[in-house]
């Protein structure tokens, strides 16, 4: 693995960052971790769709089966919460009551500008519904709209789904189980991560640690990738403080790029397996720079025709098509569109891990499919 670099004239290439950034998310090879390191080392895994980290685990990791992840949320030994974005990741506890107070902020933001429900909110004593908020949610853990309705006996001015709303934003709530649990699934239920973990949120928490766990996930990063990653800002003196204990290179277009200095740099020719991603995947959403991971005409199609929330592949380190499987009459098909023409050998090696997606995805089909479309 190359090493160095600590000088402005250090340039780190598109195809070096991609090799890096692969390397650090689990996808050169699969890893030889447990679940729950998986998720410590990543810091935490996208799962808006409730069971992208099974996916996201099982294309990281080696022998990796749903009961590893089910028996981890049943233990609480990690939760799904709110955090980054303000989207739904699943983390492990420590991280849980580490990043949701760094995080704070995101969700702070959203309770003034949200354009649905801010203005709803105007002029309510948001202490006082926070205070009843959480003892609802910790007295047991609640729906939205079994939260809402609650708050509205003694707001009825305001409308449930707001009340509710404001609950998400000031109290830590982490999704219980069986959401998320494979071959289960329910209804969106919460209580407090205090509640759920018993123990407190971070008193203290470092958003130097937050920044060096990121490079150690993602790296090499800017400082605009470190933001897009977490959603906050004015990270700028955070890095400006680390960077005694950083790496610094250059991108190809001058960018300033910080890494770990012992943190794995493969050369830029090393090969990279096809990779089945799930949707929402944290390696298509962390950068502010995608590049590295997609080219920007790939990536300007998929915002325009909304394909985003689709899972994609990887085919030598870049986005190269989108999947998904349906099932209809016992039978699993994988349906995978390829942006722009697969070589021979590309298209075998992308079918060969697609059966594979599909024999753990789908292990209860009678019959399962591939098909192949190309979008010109």
């Amino acid at each position: 693995m190359a090493r160095g670099g600590s000088g402005p004239g250090d340039v780190l290439s598109r195809r070096a960052l991609n090799r890096a950034t692969l390397e650090r998310q689990l996808l050169a090879r699969r890893a030889k971790l447990s679940a729950l390191d998986a998720i410590e080392h990543l810091v935490g895994m996208q799962a808006q769709s409730p069971l992208a980290p099974y996916v996201g685990l099982w294309t990281r990791l080696e022998g990796f089966r749903p009961d590893e992840l089910i028996r981890l949320m049943n233990d609480r030994e990690v939760v799904r919460i709110a955090l980054m974005r303000n989207t739904v990741h699943v983390v492990t506890a420590r991280d849980c009551l580490m990043l949701r107070p760094l995080t704070q902020v995101i969700f702070d933001r959203d309770l003034r500008v949200n354009t649905t429900f801010a203005p709803r909110l105007r002029g309510a004593d948001i202490d006082a519904l926070t205070t009843a908020g959480r003892a609802l949610v910790e007295e047991r853990p609640r729906t939205n709209p079994e939260l809402g309705a609650l708050l509205q006996e003694q707001w009825p001015d305001r409308d449930a789904a707001s009340l509710a709303f404001a609950i998400r934003s000031q109290v830590p709530l982490v999704q219980v189980p069986p959401r998320g649990i494979w071959g289960k699934g329910g209804q969106v239920t919460c209580t407090s991560a205090e509640a759920w973990l018993g123990r407190p949120l971070d008193a203290d928490p470092s958003p130097g640690e937050m920044v060096m766990r990121y490079l150690a996930a993602f790296g090499p990063a800017t400082v605009k990738d470190v933001q897009q990653w977490c959603g906050l800002t004015r990270l700028r003196d955070v890095v400006e403080r680390l960077r005694p204990r950083l790496a610094t290179f250059r991108d190809e277009a001058g960018n300033e790029i910080f890494d770990l200095p012992d943190a794995p740099r493969p050369d830029p020719d090393t090969p990279a397996p096809v990779r089945f991603l799930p949707e929402y995947d944290n390696l298509f959403v962390s950068h502010a720079d995608r590049s590295r991971v997609i080219s920007e005409t790939d990536l300007k199609t998929l915002r325009a025709t909304e394909r985003l929330v689709r899972g994609c592949v990887l085919v030598d380190g870049f986005f190269r098509c989108l999947w998904q499987i349906r099932r209809q009459r016992g039978v699993a098909t994988l349906h995978i569109e390829a942006y722009g023409p697969l070589s021979d050998h590309d298209r075998d090696a992308v079918a060969e891990e697609g059966a594979n997606l599909l024999a753990f995805a789908t292990s209860r089909a009678k019959a399962r499919e591939i098909q192949f479309t190309v979008r010109e």
